[in-house]
């Protein structure tokens, strides 16, 4: 009979132990935190790559219209990367950089969609690749170090008038241009880390 207490006090602090485990399993994990939003940021770029075809609303033969036509918006990103950049990505860096070239796409789509708009064109394309631009750029800010996060705002371009429609579809075969670059890199980056994580 003696023995009773003992297995019971063995068995509370068994029972102690297994709760403490459980809540601690629960907690997030601040050096792998990011891994699980790597999907949807996926999802986003993924869209966005969809929507980046139809920003201009040109068929491939109009498109060879503006093939001689002058690039101008020195203000978007130019995102260089070879198979050898993957092997010396450092997820910080890398997401701090995704993160500064979603902000700038997303200023350079609203000003694209208020200038298609004060030319009578539709741009609701537009509104759909700001709205996952916006969430893209959220979901990346929640993977940062804080200290990434201390000098993420930088000065916005000054973007030139857009006077007429024509204008419009310059910009915006340009903008689908970076913007397709701009996913293939962000997704290629993106599954790296997933896949190393």
């Amino acid at each position: 009979m003696k023995f009773l207490p003992e297995t019971s006090l063995f068995l509370f602090h068994l029972l102690l132990l297994t709760e403490l485990l459980a809540q601690s399993s629960s907690l997030p994990i601040h050096g792998s935190s990011h891994c699980g939003f790597f999907g949807s940021m996926i999802h986003h770029v993924e869209s966005l790559m969809n929507l980046s075809r139809k920003l201009h609303q040109l068929r491939t033969e109009e498109l060879e219209h503006f093939e001689d036509t002058k690039f101008s918006l020195d203000s978007l990103p130019e995102l260089y990367h070879t198979a050898g950049h993957l092997r010396t990505l450092k997820v910080n860096e890398s997401l701090t950089q995704m993160y500064r070239y979603t902000q700038s796409f997303k200023l350079h789509i609203d000003w694209l969609k208020d200038a298609k708009e004060n030319v009578s064109l539709p741009f609701q394309t537009e509104e759909g690749a700001s709205s996952h631009l916006l969430q893209l750029s959220n979901l990346i800010e929640k993977c940062l170090h804080p200290l990434n996060k201390e000098d993420l705002l930088s000065m916005a371009p000054n973007l030139p008038v857009v006077s007429n429609a024509f204008n419009a579809l310059e910009y915006s075969v340009e903008i689908s241009e970076r913007l397709k670059v701009f996913c293939v890199w962000s997704k290629r980056i993106l599954r790296y880390f997933q896949k190393h994580s």
